[in-house]
């Protein structure tokens, strides 16, 4: 079952925060009587999504990002871990993670926002000793948004406003934004990438590897050389970010894929199951449909009925 997050002492200027930073999001997406979903982006990594319904559960990669909740409430699905998000409250993803998620209530408002490694790491002389500070993390943090962070986005997203405001300020409200989240209480991961040679950084290159070549057979030892940890380092530590085995992770990346290659494309079943990496596609319908409760023949069969007729 989702878990909603802990109810806390009240913070009035989160309250107004969070409603200056709707109201500012809500003016920059264009007017609109249909029930599609609204994609804007003021800005390169800032995106604002809008949806008018409640969706069904979708598998996805997501990328680190922020994921802030203005309107509505989304439900998400890591590993083991279940969160129902409602607004004012917000994810912080530090690596690549296969997750499922969906819209619960709407309508519903989402503030996304790239995390930069590179902006991170350019606090690591301010920070200091802090760096290190905190607690083992997930890959995948949720808590709510305090008054410092929203008032620091709304005033990045205001930069739409203005070209040269963006140009000069940006830079700086990007690295304050940061700056807070890597302070928050679902900071540690953020404090654990500023390094290099941290065992978060280890298992962020790792999960780049297995990105660009998941088709292919894994073999653990190669992986964890590449990467300059040993077998058992890599394990532990790559379950304790991702909550999942490498080979698992390998085999929600290869599922991913064929489902968007069956959704979107013109190929089989068994030939899907090939491209991705399996040797039988017996075991990948049975994968599949565990993933995604439904084989992948219900998704050739939707697609072939959703494509638009030859006929006159």
């Amino acid at each position: 079952m989702p878990v909603d997050l802990p109810k806390r002492a009240s913070d009035e200027g989160a309250h107004e925060g969070l409603r200056r930073l709707t109201e500012e999001a809500l003016r920059l997406i264009p007017p609109s009587t249909a029930r599609t979903a609204q994609l804007v982006t003021p800005r390169q990594g800032l995106y604002l999504l809008r949806q008018h319904q409640r969706t069904a559960f979708e598998a996805a990669i997501y990328t680190p990002m922020l994921c802030l909740i203005l309107q509505g409430c989304k439900e998400m699905t890591f590993g083991e871990h279940h969160f129902r998000l409602r607004a004012g409250e917000c994810a912080l993803v530090s690596h690549d993670l296969p997750m499922v998620s969906r819209v619960r209530d709407a309508p519903y408002l989402v503030l996304l926002l790239n995390i930069e490694v590179e902006v991170l790491r350019s606090l690591y002389e301010d920070l200091g000793e802090l760096v290190t500070a905190g607690t083992e993390a997930r890959a995948l943090e949720v808590h709510r948004a305090d008054s410092r962070l929203l008032d620091a986005i709304t005033r990045y997203l205001a930069l739409a406003e203005s070209e040269t405001d963006a140009r000069v300020l940006g830079p700086m409200l990007l690295k304050e934004i940061h700056y807070r989240l890597t302070m928050a209480p679902l900071g540690h991961m953020l404090r654990s990438l500023i390094r290099h040679d941290s065992h978060a950084s280890s298992i962020a290159r790792a999960i780049a590897l297995l990105r660009q070549d998941f088709r292919s057979p894994m073999v653990v030892e190669e992986l964890a050389r590449e990467v300059g940890m040993s077998v058992s380092s890599f394990h532990k530590h790559f379950k304790a970010v991702t909550s999942s085995s490498p080979l698992q992770y390998q085999k929600g990346l290869r599922l991913l894929e064929a489902r968007r290659t069956l959704v979107a494309g013109t190929s089989s079943v068994t030939t899907v199951a090939f491209e991705v990496g399996y040797e039988s596609p017996s075991q990948f319908s049975r994968e599949y449909t565990r993933k995604f409760g439904r084989p992948p023949s219900q998704d050739v069969a939707s697609r072939v009925l959703s494509a638009p007729s030859r006929g006159t």
